[in-house]
């Protein structure tokens, strides 16, 4: 790493030429008028303009790059820097002040204008004067109005009008021809008065600028990824953080190889893109494309689980390395394996979305973990057919709801990520013993009590587990709830007893929010259920068209005892109903729950 203060002048003519380009990571320049009159205004005192940091890419570009906004570079211009922090100061600068073209940019409610920018002589030599009002700036036609376009107050569509009006133009500063041009006009028009003006003009601002530098830090070609990212985020606080995709984005761009052998740049965006709307297509539950790219499962997900596999795969030939999915595990993910993992990954995960329809979790809002597709599908990509069995799917199973209800997966997850991953392929192929997520989940029968929204993973499990376990819906009676009918019911959490006639009848004694005193019911069966269960259960019988005995059952099938309901007891509704759901959990994590408060006896694995 090198410190350098190179003149503004070069910097900018670097800009121009090429030598200095953006990595492809970096997002657009966005700055507004204020902003970029501000920074003259900063360069014309002299005052400090904050360290650029560049990367040296000697000859040969780590990234694919690109011009920085306005410098107008074709596609061979190969940079010798590439600009890492700096882009809005040095983008703003090189159009205002070095390009001979308006400069676009958005006014301060985002409206995209172009603008020229001049500077006030007589304002900007008065020493008491603030700097930034003699920093002005005029549309694209130099001429300025007011009263909606109606009044010009400023004119500036000429050479004389400028020097009438004592404005010179800022977007030849650094051409001495012009300047000297420009001078001589300025004189010109009042030169008793101009005469001594521009002399003051010239040592007090112009002076200021052709002398201004830059303070830069270059880093070394040698300079490694993981490092040229860490820097990047600590140096660009005021920006939106760049993330590990982008990063791979610039990578694969710039790999020569791949260049060299299809005559083409690797889209990394495109390639995500054609994977994401294939799995979102076919199973909703990873997110929607009519929100983004990265609603739902990520790139930054998919990223992992290419990791995961690479990294085990490098585990078996090599035994003393490890499988991890960390940052640094990302960036150095050469494009020839994305390249060849990458499909397997896609078809893993479209074999993570029949699981999950297998478990009734078909949308993404009811999905408890994200996060735990990730080794899911790296086990799937690992295994193959192997996860096929029923002996591996009742392992998968289990482990899953083990995550889920166990609240496994709510903190850090990149270790469990790792651990799980080994595991869970040792415990199928039965050359290891049961998972730690298996082993150390547990799920607490008080939990129930605290489960109240869909922020908990085991709130939208339990949900699921309803489904799964056959609950019938209160209106639509001819069949379980399935999958396919979720959405085409609306289907959603509903109250069972209202919060209110709780409040009124139980005080605070028993919670009336919780996950206990809600269950998956469709829209149309929610609209019948105004009171108490006593009150609408007449309504629903009626609409059914069944049997009052009948329609029980069809209750019993949320695992609710019906006579409590008839009773509207829910003191014994509240106490039957977690029983039930405490072995609803049971069944699903394979194991004996932590019955604190329900029943005695060891949480066994």
């Amino acid at each position: 790493m090198a410190l350098d203060s190179p003149r503004l002048k070069d910097v900018l003519a670097d800009v121009a030429s090429g030598t200095l380009q953006l990595p492809d990571f970096q997002r657009e320049w966005k700055w507004d008028d204020d902003r970029i009159r501000a920074i003259i205004a900063t360069v014309t005192l002299d005052y400090p303009l904050g360290v650029v940091m560049t990367l040296e890419t000697g000859g040969a570009s780590p990234f694919r790059a690109r011009a920085l906004t306005g410098a107008g570079l074709g596609q061979d211009g190969e940079p010798s820097l590439l600009l890492l922090d700096g882009q809005q100061r040095l983008t703003s600068l090189f159009q205002a002040l070095y390009l001979d073209a308006p400069v676009e940019t958005v006014d301060a409610r985002g409206k995209a204008i172009k603008r020229w920018y001049y500077v006030d002589i007589a304002k900007a030599v008065r020493a008491s004067a603030d700097r930034d009002e003699a920093i002005v700036s005029v549309p694209e036609n130099k001429v300025l109005r007011t009263d909606f376009s109606r009044t010009v107050v400023l004119d500036l569509s000429s050479v004389e009008n400028e020097c009438a009006a004592s404005l010179f133009p800022l977007h030849f500063v650094f051409d001495t021809q012009r300047v000297n041009s420009w001078k001589r006009a300025f004189v010109k028009a009042d030169e008793a008065r101009n005469w001594d003006l521009w002399g003051e003009f010239e040592e007090r601002v112009l002076d200021q600028i052709r002398t201004f530098q830059v303070p830069m830090i270059r880093l070394a070609a040698s300079t490694s990824m993981d490092a040229v990212c860490a820097v990047f985020e600590r140096v660009n606080t005021g920006g939106v953080p760049l993330n590990v995709f982008e990063l791979l984005t610039a990578t694969y761009a710039g790999d020569r190889v791949f260049t060299e052998k299809t005559g083409d740049y690797y889209q990394l965006p495109t390639v995500w893109q054609t994977i994401k709307q294939d799995l979102t297509t076919r199973f909703p539950v990873f997110g929607r494309l009519d929100q983004g790219v990265e609603d739902g499962l990520s790139s930054s997900d998919f990223l992992q689980a290419v990791a995961l596999v690479r990294t085990w795969e490098r585990k078996q030939a090599r035994p003393g390395t490890a499988v991890s999915c960390k940052r640094r595990d990302l960036l150095e993910l050469p494009l020839v394996d994305f390249d060849r993992l990458a499909p397997r990954l896609a078809e893993a995960f479209s074999w993570v979305g029949d699981f999950l329809q297998q478990q009734c979790i078909v949308r993404a809002a009811d999905l408890p973990y994200r996060t735990q597709l990730v080794p899911l599908a790296a086990v799937r990509a690992i295994l193959g057919d192997e996860t096929d069995s029923l002996a591996a799917e009742e392992m998968i199973t289990r482990w899953y709801w083990c995550g889920v209800l166990g609240e496994m997966y709510g903190g850090s997850t990149e270790t469990r990520f790792t651990r799980d991953v080994e595991q869970l392929i040792a415990w199928i192929r039965r050359t290891g013993e049961m998972p730690d997520t298996v082993g150390d989940a547990y799920f607490f029968p008080d939990r129930l009590d605290t489960l109240t929204t869909r922020n908990s993973a085991a709130y939208k499990g339990i949900y699921a587990l309803l489904i799964k376990q056959g609950a019938v819906d209160w209106h639509f009676t001819g069949a379980p709830l399935s999958p396919a009918r979720l959405d085409e019911h609306a289907v959603g959490v509903r109250q069972i007893f209202p919060k209110a006639w709780i409040a009124k009848q139980y005080g605070q004694e028993l919670p009336a929010n919780s996950i206990v005193n809600k269950t998956p019911l469709s829209l149309r069966a929610a609209q019948d259920m105004a009171g108490p269960p006593a009150s609408y259960l007449t309504s629903l019988v009626a609409a059914s068209d069944m049997r009052p005995e009948w329609f029980d059952d069809v209750i019993a099938t949320h695992l609710i005892d019906p006579d409590a309901l008839h009773s509207n007891d829910y003191e014994r509704f509240y106490h039957d109903r977690s029983r039930q759901l405490v072995e609803l959990v049971q069944g699903a994590m394979g194991k004996r729950t932590a019955l604190r408060g329900l029943a005695d006896g060891d949480g066994d694995r």
